[in-house]
C-alpha cells in the first residue's frame, strides 16, 4: 500500500510538470483527488488492512493528499501568472503616444436663441416659467378664451392623446398657470419658453414640433405702448440697435386688441428684396392686450388690472438672425451646420 502511494505521489507530480492550462489541472485534480479519484480509491481499500496499518496509512494519505495539493496550488499560481503576464504583454499600451483630441460641441442655434430672449427679458425684469408639453384642454385652450367648438380651434391642428389632453399646441398654457398660481397678485412679469407640437407637414419653413418663447404681463396701468416698447427693445437687443418695429391689426381669442409684430428686413434694411417680398418688412410674432375673459377666468378683475401677452416662434427668429432657409436644418443634426455655429457669436448673419 505504501508503495503504491509513493507511486501514485510520483505519477502525479510528474503528470503536474506536464500540465500547460487550467483545464488540464482541473483534470489532474479531479484524477487523483476528487470523489473519485485514485486517492480516493486507495482510502476505500483501507477495510482490508489490519488495525496496526490503518493509522500508518491513513497518515501517508493524508500527507500524499497534502503535498499534491500544495503542488497543485503552486502549479495554479504559476499558471495565472503566466497568463497575466501574456494578457498584460499583447495589451501594452505605449504610454508616450499623444491622446487623442476630442471633438469640441458647440450650443445648438435654438439654444443660443433661447438664451439671448432669456437675457433681453430678464433684464427687463421678467422671469422664466415652464409648465408641461402635455397639457390639459381646459389650460391649452379653455382658459385662453377658445372654447369647445370654437372656430379658432382649426387655426391648430393638435396631437390629442384622449379628448380631454394633448401635446400642448402653444407656451400659453404656462401663462394661464402662472395667473392661477399667482392667485389675483400683482404684478405678472414672465416668458415661457418651451417646444410646443401641431399637426402640420414638415417643409422648409413648417415642423410640427417647434419652440415658441411667449410673454405676459399683468398690472395696474398696462397699455398697448408698454408692449411696443417692451417689443421695441427686444428687437433692437436681438437684431440691431437701429432696429424698428411696425404693429399690423390682427385677431388671437386671447387678445384685444390684437396686432402681428413686424421688424424692418434685416438683409435689406427696409429697402424692399425678395425674402421680405419687396415690403421692406417680415414678421417675427403675435401679440396684443390681454382679453379680459382671460384675466378673468385666471382670478383677476379686468376693471382693476390689464396686461399683455406675446408669442414668438424661436425657430422664426433664428432663420432670420442666422441666415438659415431651411427650419428642417434645426432637427437633422447635421455636424456640417452645426459646426458653423462654433464661430457664431452675435449679429445677424452667419
Amino acid at each position: 500500500m505504501q508503495s503504491r502511494l509513493q507511486e501514485l505521489k510520483q505519477a502525479a507530480l510528474t503528470r503536474l510538470a506536464e500540465v500547460t492550462d487550467a483545464q488540464q489541472l482541473q483534470e489532474l485534480r479531479v484524477k487523483y483527488l476528487g470523489k473519485k479519484g485514485e486517492l480516493t480509491e486507495i482510502l476505500r481499500g483501507m477495510g482490508s488492512l489490519s488495525a496496526a496499518e490503518r493509522p500508518l496509512i491513513g497518515q501517508l494519505v493524508n500527507q500524499v493528499r497534502s503535498e499534491l495539493e500544495a503542488a497543485i496550488a503552486d502549479k495554479q499560481a504559476a499558471l495565472e501568472q503566466a497568463s497575466l503576464a501574456a494578457r498584460l504583454a499583447a495589451e501594452a499600451l505605449d504610454v508616450t503616444l499623444p491622446g487623442r483630441p476630442l471633438a469640441r460641441g458647440t450650443m445648438h442655434p435654438l439654444s443660443r436663441v433661447i438664451e439671448q430672449a432669456e437675457d433681453i427679458f430678464l433684464g427687463l425684469g421678467f422671469e422664466v416659467a415652464e409648465g408641461p408639453e402635455v397639457e390639459l384642454d381646459h389650460f391649452n385652450f379653455e382658459m385662453l378664451n377658445i372654447p369647445k367648438n370654437h372656430p379658432a380651434r382649426d387655426m391648430q391642428d393638435s396631437f390629442y392623446i384622449t379628448e380631454e389632453i394633448l401635446l400642448r399646441t402653444q407656451t400659453s398654457p404656462v401663462q394661464a398657470r402662472t395667473l392661477l398660481r399667482k392667485e389675483g397678485k400683482t404684478p405678472v412679469k414672465i416668458i415661457c419658453p418651451g417646444k410646443v407640437y401641431r399637426r402640420d407637414d414638415d417643409d422648409a419653413t413648417h415642423s410640427h414640433q417647434f419652440t415658441q418663447i411667449e410673454g405676459l404681463v399683468v398690472d395696474k396701468g398696462i397699455r398697448m405702448s408698454d408692449l411696443k416698447g417692451t417689443l421695441l427693445t427686444f428687437a433692437r437687443q436681438m437684431f440691431g440697435e437701429h432696429q424698428q418695429i411696425r404693429l399690423r391689426p390682427s385677431f388671437f381669442p386671447f387678445t384685444e386688441p390684437s396686432v402681428e409684430v413686424d421688424i424692418q428686413c434685416i438683409l435689406c434694411g427696409g429697402e424692399g428684396c425678395r425674402i421680405c417680398k419687396h415690403t421692406g418688412w417680415i414678421e417675427i410674432l403675435g401679440a396684443g392686450m390681454v382679453h379680459p375673459r382671460v384675466l378673468e377666468m385666471g382670478g383677476y378683475n379686468p376693471r382693476e388690472v390689464s396686461g399683455f401677452a406675446f408669442g414668438m416662434g424661436v425657430e422664426r427668429i433664428a432663420m432670420l438672425r442666422y441666415g438659415i432657409e431651411d427650419i428642417r436644418h434645426f432637427y437633422t443634426n447635421d455636424v456640417r451646420f452645426l459646426r458653423q455655429f462654433h464661430r457664431v457669436q452675435g449679429g445677424t448673419g452667419r
